[in-house]
Parts: C-alpha cells; structure tokens; sequence
C-alpha cells in the first residue's frame, strides 16, 4: 500500500479544479452582486406579475424552482439559504412556537384594530369561508399550508429572495436585515388579492418571520415551522368558527 505525500496530494486537487481543503471553489458567478441584483429584481417583477398584474402563472412555484436552481449552481448547497440542520432542535421550535404566537396575538390585538380605521377587513383565501365543521375540507388546508405556504413560501421569499438581497451586501448582518425588510414588503405585495389591510398584516408577518430565520442564525427550518404554526392556527380557527 501506497501512501501519497502532501506535495502529492496538493498537486492532485490543483489538477482536479478542487481546493484541497475540500471547500467548494468560489466562481464568478457565485460572488456576482450584479448577477444578484438582477435575480432579485427578476423575483420582484414575478411577484408583482402575478399578484398584481395577474400576467404569469403564480408566483410560488416559480420563486420555488427558481431559487432552489440557483443556489444549488451558484453557492453549491441549499444551506446557503438557510435550509440546514440545527444545532438544536427544541431552540428552533421554541423560536418558532415564539414568533408564531407574536404574530397572532400582533395581528389581533395591533394590526387588525389599526387596518380597520382606514380599510375594510382584509378577504380571506377563496374557499377558507366554507371550513367552518368540515373536516374534509379542513385536512385539505391543513395540507395546504405545510406544503404551499410553510414550505413554498418560505423558500421563494424568506430563502432564495433575502439570500439575492443579502448578496448586495456581501451577506453582512446588515445587508440582511435590509433585506429582510425589502423581502417582508414583497410579503406583502405577494398577498395583494386580500386588499390594503390584509398586505399590511401580511407585510408584518413577513418581518416576524424573517427576524425569526436571523435571529436563530438564519435557519429557514424556523421560518417554516412558525409558517406552518400561524397557518394551522388559522385553519382550526376557522373550523371551529372562531374566526370573525
């Protein structure tokens, strides 16, 4: 048996293209702001488009493939965007269990009473009046929310979005929270079909959200457990008839 030496080894990965600590070579592409720049204003116009112009398909799954494509090209793996393994479990779920009931006792107690003094109360999702004792119907939302909305939201908005936005910044702690900011208002936008009050409640959902992914060191799995959460909430809510 053979043993290779370290001028051996280093003189390998040089020859393979690969650095020799096994780290993944960074590229053009990969550190490109401007190539960035264009990815966010391109999920900016999609947003908009199908939210507000009603002229592309929906957005979701568009940001979805989108922006799993591009991470996994451009940075080389999914936990760029936050989609990682926790250190600790029950620290995210207990951030996640927090942030999701920030958000509905915010959005009852703060948001909805100020909306109402300049708009009418924001429209529900098509189909979400007829929950009421159906339980058919009622798994089906369930089901609803843990794929499109947890899963599908958070990617397109809170991973692959504020990661292009944070990448203006060079991924500095204040590049995303700004773009925390901006991707939250494009939260918002993405809910245009529920009228002024419902994309300012959205818009605040979306910095709760976002603030709950940064603060537990950009982990999406937060994000998407407190999504899920709100939206659970939500559904057996309007189950029981306790949604006014």
């Amino acid at each position: 048996m053979t043993s290779k030496s370290p001028a051996s080894t280093s003189s390998s990965s040089a020859s393979s293209g690969q650095p020799a600590n096994g780290q993944r070579k960074r590229t053009f592409f990969s550190d490109s702001r401007a190539l960035s720049a264009f990815e966010l204003l391109l999920g900016t116009a999609i947003v908009l488009g199908y939210n507000v112009f009603h002229v592309i398909p929906n957005e979701v799954s568009i940001l979805f493939v989108l922006g799993l494509v591009s991470v996994r090209l451009r940075n080389g793996s999914l936990s760029a965007m936050g989609f990682k393994r926790p250190t600790s479990w029950s620290r995210i779920v207990l951030i996640a269990v927090g942030a999701a009931a920030l958000r509905i006792v915010l959005g009852a107690v703060v948001v909805d009473p100020l909306t109402e003094r300049f708009w009418p109360p924001a429209t529900a999702p098509a189909g979400a009046n007829e929950i009421a004792g159906n339980i058919k119907l009622a798994l089906h939302w369930f089901a609803l929310v843990w794929t499109f909305a947890a899963f599908g939201e958070e990617i397109a908005y809170r991973g692959y979005l504020l990661t292009r936005a944070a990448d203006l910044g060079r991924r500095s702690t204040a590049a995303y929270w700004i773009g925390m900011v901006f991707v939250s208002v494009l939260f918002g936008l993405g809910h245009f079909y529920k009228g002024p009050a419902g994309m300012i409640d959205s818009g605040v959902a979306g910095l709760i959200l976002g603030s709950a992914c940064l603060l537990s060191g950009r982990n999406l799995w937060t994000s998407i457990l407190a999504h899920g959460f709100i939206d659970t909430f939500g559904v057996i809510a309007l189950y029981f008839g306790l949604d006014s």
